[in-house]
């Protein structure tokens, strides 16, 4: 495969992996990839048996003894996915690769979960892309779809996971409750499981407890996205008094199902592929519908990302996947989670801020965001000081300019608001201030960050405030002798406009693997995000804050994606036919490029942004329930991609095991049907696209609107679509061609509408015009 060059925010990733591989002693973990099953999706427990045996008798041949296999192997991943995760050194590594049966070996590496709890982000639900009850009747709808979360686990006694109401579990639901000690289920939450071999395979934690031997969430995090996909109605929530009102999750009536593969963070990561291999595997064979992940890694092709292998089993067995996409943005080409069979995830504001304000000593009134429950006395004021000017003799400026541990002299900061540059963990610089004896912390942001703000649930008065306020505190300052300023409480404001933002965090397209699939596809509530929360854990996470809260504010795409798994939930309920594809386009087609005040989505500098990174746009699930038209895709219409991305036999293999697939040899990577297109360099050649859709609403007639990227001419043929009935499939293309004379150059967006006055079916389309 090609090389390809990282982009630099992802540098310190690529690093990082480096020094996972170069650290960790001679012998490694690793998984085997055998493929698939024969065995199909109800095997007995002969086949359970007889595929472990392979599993044994295929490391022995190379160890020696089945004995050593045994010892060695601590998964056998023997229902869906085949193959094991086994302790080896290097040569042996080396040497089962070269097994005939071997179709690919990974060694076990850490993902990262995709919050923003280093940076602190907090936030809240309830708006566009939360579903509406009159439409969906939402107090009984849904309790026949299951979710499952690949994360943290689960906090089981969370209200938002009662079962009150609930009728019996479905039939179908082949899981179990495995959540070790003093774990209960219920009719809601409906399954637990916890997969931490490959986590202490690596790790080797001191001591072992029964800590690590649980499905409780002793992080937050998978509580969190859980009871956003499908947590139930609970009236009275907030956080800290603000945002108040009733928590529910995308699908609140859903099952939901946990499967923590994340554990402690170490060095090397804290979601471990043999557990994420482990839970996918286990997901698929319990039943659920649809999977919710919030973790990724760094962008790799296809096939040497088993995060995308396994991913392509769910989906084969009719199981839509949901992926955030990284908190690597705002830089370009920064997005993981991009194989087109999952649905990538962005994140975006809603219509609500956590707002407190500057008030400065010449009456100047600066606003600002924080979470913070310390309160100032009213209207009294306080000595204001840069960071910069209560630091000890001897500290270098940058450490003091960003509150760094032991920086500022507590003789010149006791008593005082410090000025803080946020740039770092921001609870552990105001941490820092209220040691140093200061009643209240501003941070500011620096140039490259600009106008994006993080409110944080600060220990002391807090306020974050943006780079062009920071201008005018410093300018304040400079202009008298004896600074003073005051922060007033927090409060909740509504209906902001405009809403929604794209979160500067979100990771950007295009694709660094495949450009011709624009990713992200979709954008929800992913900033500020209100939902249940393990009360194992503070609610910012840093060990001296002793505070618990039953509901936390958090941001991320990790808080994004499940908004969507939880809508997924909804239609696959309403349509429990359709394919992951289908129920994918349903929601892309339908999305809303505009934000609340009518205008373009911007980014927190008020700039346009484009499908890069917003997708199709932000999600809008009442229009998805009735999207008029799909775009669907098979599995054969994904292998058929990988052929024309020059996959081999041997790396097709990665995919499926049926030897009766061949590549159709006409077939492009444009013409893989989905709901946006996506063209990489387009030279002087004319440039078609082929797409089918499906009509999924009643018989009608359907014309093509477009907007065409600037400096590209696009047709549409045929123009006009005649549908007589429901299932109906109908054919078109799309011609792309540069004008001639165009001085155009970069990237390039549009749009191909197709409507029948009731219906908008909606397709961006992205056009690269330099070679890159």
């Amino acid at each position: 495969m090609e090389a390809f060059n990282l982009p630099p925010l992802l540098l310190p990733f690529f690093l990082f992996a480096l020094l996972q591989t170069s650290t960790i002693a001679a012998k490694k973990s690793y998984i085997v990839y055998l493929g698939s099953h024969s065995h199909g999706l109800n095997p007995s427990a002969l086949d359970l048996q007889l595929a472990t045996q392979t599993h044994y008798n295929l490391l022995g041949s190379v160890l020696g003894s089945n004995e050593a296999a045994k010892e060695a192997i601590f998964y056998s991943y023997n229902r869906n996915i085949n193959g094991f995760a086994a302790v080896l050194d290097q040569n042996v590594a080396e040497d089962i690769a070269k097994h005939p049966d071997v179709i690919s070996i990974y060694e076990n590496k850490g993902l990262k979960l995709h919050t923003t709890r280093s940076w602190n982000f907090l936030g809240v639900e309830n708006d566009g892309g939360i579903p509406s009850n009159s439409l969906w009747n939402l107090s009984s709808f849904g309790e026949s779809t299951i979710i499952g979360n690949i994360d943290t686990g689960v906090w089981p006694e969370s209200k938002s996971f009662s079962d009150e109401g609930y009728g019996p579990i479905p039939k179908r639901w082949k899981g179990n409750c495995e959540g070790g000690s003093n774990f209960r289920c219920n009719r809601k939450l409906i399954g637990a499981r916890y997969f931490n071999k490959g986590y202490l395979s690596v790790v080797k934690p001191k001591p072992l407890n029964s800590s690590y031997e649980t499905t409780r969430d002793d992080d937050g995090h998978g509580t969190h996205t859980l009871s956003t996909a499908g947590g139930n109605f609970v009236d009275g929530v907030s956080f800290f008094g603000n945002g108040n009102g009733t928590a529910k999750g995308g699908s609140p009536k859903a099952r939901v199902a946990a499967y923590k593969v994340c554990w402690p963070p170490a060095l090397y990561g804290s979601c471990f592929m043999a557990d994420i291999v482990a839970g996918f595997e286990a997901a698929i064979s319990d039943g659920v519908d649809v999977l919710s992940v919030s973790l990724g890694a760094l962008p790799l092709e296809y096939s040497d990302d088993l995060m995308a292998v396994v991913s392509f089993h769910a989906v084969k067995n009719g199981i839509t996947v949901v992926c955030s996409g990284g908190n690597f943005g705002p830089i370009e080409k920064s997005v993981t989670n991009f194989a087109p069979w999952m649905i990538t995830v962005g994140a975006s504001t809603i219509d609500r801020l956590f707002t407190t304000y500057v008030v400065l000593g010449n009456k100047m009134r600066l606003k600002g965001e924080s979470l913070s429950n310390q309160i100032l006395p009213a209207n009294k004021f306080y000595p204001l000081i840069r960071s910069l000017d209560a630091k000890f003799n001897n500290t270098p400026p940058n450490d003091a300019q960003t509150c760094a541990k032991g920086s500022l002299d507590p003789k010149k900061v006791k008593g005082k608001i410090v000025v803080c540059v946020n740039l770092g963990d921001a609870i552990e610089k105001s941490h820092v201030v209220a040691q140093a004896g200061a009643v209240g912390i501003i941070l500011v942001n620096y140039e490259d960050i600009g106008d994006g703000l993080l409110p944080a649930a600060h220990l002391l008065p807090a306020a974050h405030i943006s780079y062009t306020d920071r201008k005018s505190i410093e300018q304040y300052i400079q202009s008298t002798k004896s600074p003073m300023a005051s922060i007033t409480p927090v409060k909740t404001e509504l209906g902001i406009k405009p809403a929604p933002i794209m979160a500067s965090f979100s990771s950007r397209g295009p694709s660094i693997i495949e450009p011709l699939i624009l990713k992200p596809d979709i954008t929800a509530p992913g900033v500020n995000i209100l939902a249940a929360f393990s009360d194992e854990v503070s609610p910012t996470g840093s060990p001296f804050d002793k505070r618990r809260v039953q509901y936390n504010v958090i941001s991320g795409t990790s808080m994004s994606s499940p908004h969507i798994s939880g809508i997924v939930g909804l239609l696959k309920t309403l349509y429990p036919k359709w394919s992951p594809a289908a129920l994918r386009s349903a929601i892309m087609t339908t999305a809303e490029t505009k934000a609340n005040d009518l205008n373009p989505i911007l980014n927190p500098e008020k700039q346009k942004l484009n499908p890069l990174a917003y997708g199709a746009g932000h999600v809008q699930p009442n229009k998805a329930a009735d999207p008029g038209l799909v775009y669907d895709l098979s599995t054969q219409d994904y292998l058929n991609f990988l052929c024309a991305r020059g996959y081999n036999k041997t790396l097709m293999k990665l995919f499926t095991n049926d030897t009766s697939f061949v590549c159709l040899k006409s077939f492009k990577i444009t013409d893989l049907n989905y709901p946006s297109i996506s063209i990489n360099y387009l030279k002087s050649e004319v440039v078609e696209v082929k797409r089918r859709v499906t009509n999924v609403g009643s018989p009608g007639t359907y014309v093509a609107q477009i907007e065409a990227p600037q400096g590209v001419s696009v047709s549409v043929d045929p123009s006009t679509l005649k549908f007589t009935k429901t299932g109906e499939e109908k054919d078109f293309k799309v011609v792309l061609k540069k004008v001639s004379n165009n001085q155009t150059d970069g990237y390039v967006f549009g749009k191909l509408v197709w409507s029948d006055g009731k219906h908008s079916v909606s397709s961006p389309i992205f056009v690269s015009l330099t070679k890159e």
